[in-house]
């Protein structure tokens, strides 16, 4: 009988030692799911920030009449793609 309680008292310390470790995994993986959220905001932030820098690099190229055909080109679609965006924002406010 003895043993039987030992083995009990064992297995109830082993599982308690299992929920702690369980409770500490629960918590550091909020955490890493924080930061990794945060550096996901980070990095659309930063890439947000380089497009940005492109299109005035591109409107200073422009400025500037340094602008190679290709360079045009690209800089031509973007701006008819603006376009098209404001012109579908204007359609959606019209309805």
């Amino acid at each position: 009988m003895a043993i039987l309680e030992n083995d009990i008292k064992r297995v109830n310390e082993k599982l308690q030692q299992l929920l702690r470790q369980y409770v500490a995994l629960q918590r550091e993986n909020e955490k890493l799911k924080n930061a990794a959220k945060k550096l996901a905001e980070e990095n659309e932030s930063r890439h947000q920030h380089i497009e940005q820098l492109q299109q005035q690099v591109s409107i200073l190229k422009i400025a500037a009449g340094q602008m190679n055909d290709t360079d045009k080109k690209d800089f031509e679609r973007k701006i008819n793609q603006y376009i098209k965006d404001v012109d579908k924002c204007i359609t959606l406010l019209s309805e």
